[in-house]
């Protein structure tokens, strides 16, 4: 079992800059690829970065690419996720979710996903 929870979100101006924080709990948690999805009103949830369980890969979706930056800390059991230039478009709920498989990471589906984050608000003004 992996408890997720998600902090760091906020109201910020185009431009500026956030990190999240996805803090688990669970002995296996270092087992799991852990992805970041969002979702925006009436929008489908989707993945925008992962990172794999041994933290020496990661993937973003091309619209975050040279913005985002996923890390994770296993010794922490936390996971990172750091949001420059963003953008209003950026803005939605963000959660974390963790994901039982090993290998290279890559952005799940809603569907591959073992346990989620209640998720955390970002919102961009322009």
């Amino acid at each position: 079992q992996v408890q997720l929870s998600e902090s760091g979100g906020g109201l910020v101006q185009a431009g500026d800059s956030l990190r999240l924080t996805c803090a688990a709990s669970g002995r296996t948690f270092s087992w799991y690829l852990v992805a970041w999805f969002r979702q925006a009103p009436g929008k489908e949830r989707k993945s925008v970065a992962a990172i794999s369980w041994s933290g020496n890969t990661t993937s973003y979706t091309e619209s975050v690419k040279g913005r985002f930056t996923v890390s994770r800390d296993n010794a922490k059991n936390t996971v990172y996720l750091q949001l420059n230039s963003l953008k209003p478009e950026d803005t939605a709920v963000y959660h974390c979710a963790a994901v039982a498989v090993l290998g290279h990471a890559y952005l799940p589906a809603p569907k591959d996903v073992n346990y989620w984050g209640q998720g955390t608000q970002v919102t961009v003004s322009s």
